[in-house]
């Protein structure tokens, strides 16, 4: 495990010492993206920009109507879509009060919902588990994707549902074969995610795959804001909670993770062809309900907080 630990502490210094000379990520501007619809027309999704974290959107297609109404579609338009969120911004037109909008996850329907496992050191010493040689990948539906203050449904089919706080990216731009050096420049922003997870069916049932437990609808809370890389300036030493009931359940840093953004994305490119709007989520840190003595798993009426330093927090009660 030592040999393990070493490598990884060279990886990650190579890491950090290459973002400064290189592209940070997609965006070339500090802005936090989001989607939303208003109150009374649930069925349009619009695209906005944060004023700053928690006030005003700019609502980007009053802005300039040749502007898509969804993330994806923006991040598919590459540096137009991004310099038009900028003049937006910039301008101090089309606001809208938080009061009359509902905001939605910062992707929906995206191609891809790429996850990795066993990705925090303190995590792995947890459930005295060895540190990966390699990223551990697994996937969820695109189904399980919910807004950031929307409720998370239990299934009946499950009895042991567990929560998971977790850095989560989307990709910008597409690519294959990325370097680890580039990586960082497929990067549209960063978000908070929820992996929630039906622990008998991810550990007991379905062959010990991980799949069915991964992806009951609404199983992956995302949100609130999409903040781009220039927003954040180190996604590998942000702290990270999950509060259930109130109570602090899980509090760690990034610095804690294995397998670095680039790192994840130099290795699941090697695999498949990357995708605008193709959402990842990079592990969680110790403190889930599975591995406490006794297990304690989500109940109906839980409320279940999520946050990450720099990028914001999402709620989501348990229905």
């Amino acid at each position: 495990m030592r040999v393990a630990l070493h490598s990884i502490r060279l990886s990650k210094t190579f890491y950090s010492s290459h973002v400064t000379n290189s592209a940070r990520g997609l965006c070339s501007a500090a802005m936090r993206l989001v989607q939303f619809h208003r109150h009374g027309d649930e069925g349009g999704i619009r695209v906005g920009v944060e004023q700053a974290e928690g006030l005003g959107v700019v609502d980007l297609m009053a802005f300039d109507p040749s502007m898509p109404s969804t993330m994806k579609g923006l991040l598919e338009l590459g540096d137009k879509g991004i310099e038009c969120a900028q003049r937006a911004l910039s301008s101090g037109q089309c606001v809208l009060d938080r009061s009359d909008i509902k905001l939605l996850s910062p992707i929906l329907a995206p191609e891809k919902v790429v996850c990795v496992g066993m990705n925090y050191r303190d995590h792995c010493l947890e459930q005295n588990a060895p540190i990966p040689s390699e990223p551990i990948i697994f996937s969820k539906f695109p189904n399980v994707i919910t807004g950031p203050y929307d409720d998370i449904i239990l299934p009946s089919e499950s009895q042991e549902v567990d929560w998971e706080v977790e850095l989560a990216f989307v990709i910008g731009r597409s690519g294959k074969h990325i370097k680890e050096a580039d990586a960082l420049s497929y990067v549209a922003g960063f978000t908070v995610a929820n992996d929630v997870s039906a622990r008998d069916w991810q550990m007991k049932r379905n062959g010990k795959q991980w799949l069915l437990g991964k992806t009951f609808d609404t199983f992956c809370p995302l949100g609130p804001a999409l903040v781009t890389t220039d927003a954040v300036k180190d996604p590998h030493n942000l702290g990270i909670r999950c509060l259930v009931n109130g109570d602090t359940v899980q509090s760690s840093n990034t610095d804690q993770m294995i397998f670095t953004t680039a790192q994840i994305i130099a290795w699941v490119s090697r695999f498949v062809t990357l995708t605008p709007g193709d959402v990842f989520l990079t592990g969680t840190p110790p403190g889930v309900g599975v591995f406490r003595k006794p297990p304690v798993y989500l109940k109906k009426g839980d409320v279940v907080e999520c946050q990450i330093d720099q990028i914001g927090s999402i709620v989501n009660k348990v229905v």
